[in-house]
């Protein structure tokens, strides 16, 4: 008899987490469909509006008073040219920065200050990255207002947190016995890490890459504070020349009283997710391509 009540409070018991499990398994389905109509009512959105004004004139033209004649190649090219900057300077320096705290950096209080300073930084509103780089690069150093150049300097301010963090974790994932297989073998320390250790890593360091690219290609607010709005007719030639970015053209046409920019504005917006798309795709290919197994 005993034994037949503790069968069956087991099988009550064991209801009870396929319930659950049930339960949980359907508020994630109802999760992803419900933020699967929010991007398809948005994409919805921006296609109605914008697909009629996709066309080559204005994919090849840039910003103008005149909507019929406004295109988005100045802000597209911008956009490169500060994406450009942002990765030479935040990828190595991120991940130069994160083989030393979490392979070669003493364990003190100096480590660990630093180790917290990084974290908050990742945390910090992005506005406060434009105003730094309003006083450092624009008032301090002189370099040129709007431009790349310092667009590209704040955004690696703001993407490099990301990088270390990320880095670091994915070092500390490789397993210890591929460090003392190297270690035993002869190999240094320096060869233990970047011929055994980084190319392991590499992966989940560039899965942090696209998280904080794709965060700094969507923003506006540092931009904004390093003057990257101005009205510009004629596409950057170069890092050091006036341009705007796609997040900041969308920004300016969206504030148009003339309602003839809304098609550009939709069309505008077209274009920086699927620039968002192919930047995330290239980037997802290499990851997979050094990608190992073991």
């Amino acid at each position: 008899m005993s034994d037949h009540r503790q069968s069956s409070a087991f099988q009550r018991r064991l209801a009870r987490r396929h319930a659950a499990e049930r339960r949980f398994r359907a508020l994630g389905l109802a999760a992803i469909i419900v933020s699967l109509l929010f991007l398809a009512l948005l994409l919805f959105s921006m296609a109605r509006n914008g697909l009629g004004g996709l066309n080559w004139s204005f994919l090849t033209g840039s910003d103008s008073t005149d909507a019929a004649t406004a295109g988005v190649w100045g802000a597209v090219k911008g956009s490169l040219l500060t994406m450009a900057v942002t990765l030479l300077l935040s990828f190595p320096m991120g991940v130069l920065a994160a083989i030393y705290l979490e392979e070669f950096a003493p364990r003190n209080r100096w480590t660990d200050w630093i180790e917290v300073s990084i974290n908050n930084l990742a945390a910090v509103p992005s506005i406060i990255f434009g105003l730094l780089g309003l006083a450092v690069f624009i008032n301090f150093a002189h370099l040129p207002r709007s431009s790349p150049l310092v667009g590209g300097m704040t955004l690696a301010l703001m993407t490099m947190p990301v990088i270390v963090i990320s880095g670091r974790n994915a070092i500390k994932a490789v397993p210890p016995s591929i460090r003392d297989a190297a270690l035993g073998v002869g190999a240094s320390p320096v060869q233990t890490v970047f011929h055994h250790v980084l190319p392991l890593a590499l992966p989940g360091i560039l899965t942090g890459t696209i998280i904080g690219m794709a965060r700094a290609l969507g923003e506006t607010a540092p931009l904004l504070m390093i003057g990257m709005r101005a009205f510009v007719s004629t596409p950057a030639s170069g890092i050091t020349d006036p341009s705007s970015v796609l997040p900041m053209q969308i920004f300016l046409w969206s504030d148009q009283i003339d309602p003839a920019f809304v098609q550009n504005t939709s069309a505008a917006i077209i274009v920086l997710l699927a620039f968002l798309l192919a930047m995330n795709g290239l980037a997802i290919h290499f990851r997979n391509k050094f990608e190992t197994r073991w």
